[in-house]
Order: structure tokens, then C-alpha cells, then sequence
């Protein structure tokens, strides 16, 4: 594919397409964060045929049946490429393994750590996630948009430097706040790792990408501002030189009225918004600059039922009037029912007033 040129043909076929690019549709196009997961049980007989996470996020053939299955199962309007955000760490250099808990990294600490890393070789490590974008898009139907994915800066640095999950983030804070250059050049050097391995993703198929900081909300508004808002504007300014017509969907977590400015600031075409950002505030602060995603709470899909059309409904009537895509306001959790996220496709097949 020719730098610059959109991913491949009949995007304007694809309803996920028509809403990012700003258009309102009868019936929104949806896809769910997570949807290729412990949920399903063809996932869990695939996870077992390799040895650890890792192998399996980089092997193109179990990987792109991880990204397929959901949607030949339930009909999504939109695949997700199966990988994970800790990997641009990975192939930066630094050493990544899988326990019980999620990632493990030997943390970087300081400005002596990041010269362990290096952005050379960064391609090459990440390639066999493009492979698995070619290995889908060769087989998704043509109305079905593929999505690639990379962690934002902020996020991968809290891994990096936590070495992992983190409840108060305080070793990662503690950095920004006490050498706030020094954090700055690991945030410069996760910014060009990503943007490599987004263009690489566009460049075997993908035709819309998303960038997941999944902890925006626990920094402060000059914090969001330098380590969110920034390096995001960064990104999506350098992606849309070469991919104009690819457009970017943002996820900053828990931002809470900081969604404001990121949608105002950030260069995102869409935001997908957590469960906590309410349908109004969505409707009259984000949707008339960017197309809103989301947001139902993980929680409702595990119960389905009444309780999960009432809240399907609520989001529809709230969002429905401009650009929209359904989704959850996080992952699929691994203890949900494949049979309420049928429920669900055929909740959102059905007009609004329906019922």
C-alpha cells in the first residue's frame, strides 16, 4: 500500500467508517473493547495451544482467529486486532513475561534506564502483529472495518515504570513530577514507537486505529494536559500527514471533565467514553466536535436482561442524534455470558422505539 492511501476499498461501505467520519445513523455500528477474550470458550481451547501470552499475541495465526471469533459469532461491525498493550515495551528492550496478575516488566526507573532502550528494531519485533492485520482483512467480510490499537504514551509509561498494574501509581507520578524532562524523553520515545507500529498496522489493513490510555484519570489537569493531551496531539498530527483519511478513536479513561478539552485538543476523530460520563454530558460537550463511543458498564452485559435494555436504550436515546458507536465503557469481563452479548447484537439490529 502507497503511503498515504487509506486502508482498503469499500470503506464507505462500512458503517463503522460512516460514523467516525461524522455521519448519524439509524442504527449505531458497534464493536465491544476485549471482545475476543476469556469470555468465549473457542478462545480458551485457542489460548491453550501456546506456551505463554506473549508467544500467543505474536503468533499471526492464533492471534488473527482470536481476532475473527467474535465477530463470526456475533456479528460486529467492527474487529479489533488481538495484541496488548505492553508490547511497544517489549520491543523497545525491555524484558516483558506473563503471570496471574497480568504484565511483569523490569521497570524503568529513571533517565539510566531508558538508555537500555532502543527505538531501532521496533518494526521488526512488532511485525508479526501486521501479518495478523493482513491474515484478517484477507478474511473479514468487506462491510466489517478492521480497528489496530496501541496503548497511548501515558499508559505504556505507567507499565514501564510500575513494572505492571499499579494501584497508586505513585512511582510513575513520582517521576513526572520529580524530572519532568527526564519522564519526558521516555514519553518522546514511546510516542515514536507508536507511531511506527500504528503506521504499520494502517499500512497492512487496518482501517481505523484507537489508542487506549487507560489511566488518564489519575493525573491532574496540568498532568493530563503535558503527558495525555500532548503526546496524543503528537501522534495523531504525524498519523494523518501519512493516513489523512484513516481516522483515530481515543480512549482516555476515567478523564471525567477533562474529556472536554481532549476532544477539543487532541486531534482524535472519535472518543470512546467510560461508563461514568453521562449520556448528557457526551451529547452536549463531545459530539458536536467528535464521534462518541460507547459506553455500557461491563457490568450490565454480565446481567443482561431487562436490565441490560434499559441501559442499552438510555445510551441509544442519549447518543443516537449524531456520529455513535455503541460500546462499553471498558473490556468485556471474563465472567460474562456469550449469550447476553447475542442479546445485545440483537438489541442494537432493533430500531429504537422498538419495545
Amino acid at each position: 500500500m502507497e503511503e498515504g492511501t487509506a486502508a482498503p476499498s469499500g470503506g464507505q461501505q462500512k458503517l463503522l467508517l460512516r460514523a467516525l467520519g461524522g455521519e448519524t445513523l439509524e442504527k449505531p455500528p458497534w464493536w465491544l473493547m476485549r471482545q475476543a477474550g476469556r469470555y468465549l470458550p473457542e478462545y480458551r481451547a485457542l489460548r491453550a495451544r501456546a506456551p505463554g501470552f506473549l508467544e500467543f499475541c505474536l503468533n499471526p495465526i492464533l492471534a488473527s482467529e482470536a481476532t475473527l471469533q467474535p465477530v463470526r459469532r456475533f456479528g460486529m461491525d467492527a474487529a479489533i486486532v488481538f495484541a496488548d498493550l505492553p508490547l511497544i515495551p517489549w520491543a523497545l528492550g525491555q524484558p516483558l513475561t506473563y503471570g496471574d496478575s497480568g504484565p511483569v516488566l523490569d521497570p524503568v526507573v529513571d533517565v539510566a534506564g531508558i538508555a537500555g532502550l532502543r527505538i531501532e528494531g521496533v518494526d521488526a519485533r512488532l511485525e508479526p502483529v501486521s501479518e495478523t492485520i493482513s491474515r484478517c482483512r484477507d478474511a473479514l467480510p468487506i462491510e466489517t472495518a478492521l480497528i489496530g490499537f496501541a496503548g497511548s504514551p501515558w499508559t505504556v509509561a505507567t507499565y514501564m515504570v510500575e513494572g505492571g498494574a499499579s494501584r497508586d501509581f505513585s512511582n510513575v507520578k513520582g517521576w513526572a513530577y520529580r524530572d519532568s524532562n527526564g519522564f519526558a524523553a521516555l514519553i518522546g520515545l514511546i510516542e515514536e514507537a507508536t507511531i511506527a507500529y500504528l503506521s504499520a498496522q494502517i499500512e497492512a489493513g487496518a482501517d481505523a486505529v484507537q489508542l487506549f490510555d487507560s489511566w488518564a484519570g489519575v493525573l491532574s489537569e496540568g498532568g493530563f494536559e503535558r503527558w495525555v493531551i500532548e503526546p496524543t496531539r503528537r501522534i495523531t498530527g504525524r498519523l494523518k500527514e501519512r493516513f489523512p483519511t484513516v481516522p483515530i478513536i481515543g480512549f482516555p479513561r476515567a478523564a471525567g471533565f477533562f474529556y472536554q478539552r481532549y476532544a477539543a485538543e487532541s486531534g482524535v476523530d472519535a472518543v470512546s467514553i467510560d461508563s461514568g460520563v453521562s449520556g448528557s454530558f457526551a451529547r452536549e460537550q463531545l459530539q458536536a466536535r467528535v464521534a462518541v463511543q460507547g459506553n455500557l458498564d461491563p457490568v450490565a452485559l454480565i446481567v443482561g436482561g431487562p436490565a441490560m435494555e434499559r441501559e442499552v436504550r438510555a445510551i441509544r436515546s442519549a447518543l443516537g442524534g449524531g456520529p455513535f458507536i455503541f460500546n462499553l465503557g471498558h473490556g468485556v469481563l471474563p465472567q460474562t455470558p456469550p449469550e447476553n452479548v447475542a442479546a445485545l447484537a440483537r438489541l442494537l439490529a432493533e430500531p429504537l422505539d422498538s419495545g
